[in-house]
């Protein structure tokens, strides 16, 4: 994809509500471009009477338009016409995606923009292949259940893949006959407004899919409390998931589905195939998005003969990294989405090399040519399970490396304390993989990669501290029916 200049990209403002524009209200929020710290544009902030006016909509849409009563094939038809739509206006919506994201145009159209497509066609198609089961029971009863959408779903998405962390809401939501209101962060808020406005050209009912804008502690709090709201969704970080949480325990005990924090480990042992592979693979895992990924890898375990040689590869690596605004074709280092995270990842770093580890590389902020947050992919060597790098979750393109002797102290360096998200296995060692899949507690195990794919079926989500319930896959289509028992006695 070319270069494009970000003046010349027109954004529309506001909420998205019954399938039209609304922007009203004094108090806005402005947005800022990652790239160069300029504020382009702003949007409203939806207050309690605004997250009301959203959720109320949605509720008679819900209630009203027949989506959720149509013949599921036909759904299934409407969401493919969604998805074409998306695939067809790759230009805008990849452009919109640059402008405000840390996603780098190159990448956003020939990725995120498909990814979201796709995974729109994939849960297209379970609106007719699963619903209620018959049970086994006497011949003189007929027992079943029966899949329900919940109704309203609240989502709430955030800022590091706007597009597709979105469709991974709204698409199973949708195909199981909800209406859905999204709250995409404040941060990148008009590549999903572009995504709700396709969604009514393809035959999805106004108020099916609403979008609001606003910040997490109001608007988001809103939304997840507000008494329609059935279900709610949310990826970001652990203690606003939390915080989540409690609040729809306190308004309802509504379900929810949480993809949270992580600090997921890649384990390399001294018989990993193609050593230059496998750096290339560690360092893809860190410096994808500039790390701001929740399942980077960002603990690096390596068995101690293979430390060295390894390091240096991934150094290598890292020098190849080109920073770049995210309109420049040829960027492949996005920028930090703000310099305040920034300046996190600085300090965090600092702390850990005042507390004894090596900077083996990189620690400094990068030029990426256009005076945004840019910081350079490092590498922390020295490092113990309570150093602050090795703890917390970054968010940065920062890696830490330990060493190991034994399967044993691989598998304990690899436990962390709090976060369960994923992990990676690099070895010749079928067995030991299989080992380290069954003993690693995370939701999700690459053996000899460490990425998704686009397999939709595969779920992703966490254990312990890193989440609750699964996006992607079967399950997370399951995840927005609930299912009601039947159970009929043919003796009356």
């Amino acid at each position: 994809m070319d270069s494009f200049n970000p003046d010349d990209v027109a954004v529309r403002s506001g909420h998205f509500i019954g399938g039209e524009f609304v922007d009203v209200g004094e108090r806005r929020i402005e947005v800022a471009r990652p790239s160069d710290g300029v504020v382009y544009a702003s949007v409203p902030f939806a207050d309690a009477e605004m997250v009301d006016r959203a959720v109320e909509n949605a509720w008679q849409a819900f209630r009203t338009s027949g989506w959720a009563r149509m013949a599921p094939r036909e759904r299934a038809r409407i969401l493919r016409r969604f998805a074409d739509l998306v695939d067809a206006d790759a230009p805008t919506l990849g452009r919109l995606e640059a402008l405000g994201s840390t996603r780098p145009i190159a990448q956003a159209i020939g990725w995120d923009v498909p990814f979201t497509a796709e995974g729109i066609r994939f849960y297209a198609e379970f609106a007719d292949k699963l619903g209620g089961d018959v049970a086994a029971t006497d011949h003189d009863h007929l027992g079943m259940t029966i899949a329900e959408p919940y109704g309203v779903i609240g989502a709430i998405a955030p800022w590091n893949f706007p597009l597709v962390m979105a469709s991974w809401k709204i698409a199973p939501a949708l195909a199981a006959g909800n209406a859905v209101v999204l709250k995409p962060s404040e941060m990148t808020p008009f590549s999903v407004l572009r995504l709700a406005e396709l969604a009514v050209q393809a035959g999805v009912p106004a108020g099916i899919f609403n979008v609001i804008q606003g910040d997490g502690r109001v608007t988001g709090d809103e939304l997840v409390r507000h008494p329609r709201i059935s279900k709610v969704t949310f990826t970001g970080s652990t203690r606003t998931g939390a915080s989540i949480m409690a609040a729809c325990a306190n308004s309802g005990t509504k379900p929810v589905t949480l993809e949270l924090g992580g600090k997921s480990p890649q384990i390399v042992f001294a018989d990993a195939p193609r050593l230059d592979d496998v750096a290339r693979r560690i360092a893809g895992a860190i410096t994808g998005n500039a790390g701001q990924v929740c399942v980077a890898g960002s603990r690096l375990l390596v068995e101690r003969s293979l430390a060295e040689p390894l390091a240096e590869r991934i150094g290598r690596i890292f020098a190849e990294s080109k920073a770049g605004a995210t309109w420049a074709a040829g960027t492949t280092l996005s920028p930090i989405i703000s310099a305040p995270q920034a300046a996190r990842i600085e300090a965090i770093v600092g702390r850990t090399l005042e507390a004894g580890a090596t900077l083996r590389y990189g620690g400094v902020r990068a030029d990426g040519g256009a005076h945004g947050a840019f910081y350079t992919p490092t590498l922390l060597t020295d490092v113990t399970a309570r150093s602050e790098a090795v703890r917390e979750e970054v968010f940065g393109p920062v890696l830490t490396l330990q060493t190991f002797d034994t399967e044993e102290e691989a598998l304990a360096l690899a436990q962390h304390p709090e976060y369960g998200l994923a992990a990676g296995v690099h070895t010749a060692d079928l067995g030991r993989a299989l080992r380290f899949v069954r003993g690693l507690e995370a939701g999700t195990v690459w053996v000899n990669r460490y990425g998704r794919t686009s397999d939709f079926m595969i779920p992703t989500g966490g254990y312990k501290r890193s989440g609750i319930g699964k996006d992607l896959g079967r399950q997370a289509y399951e995840a927005n029916l609930r299912f009601k028992s039947v159970l009929i006695d043919l003796r009356v």
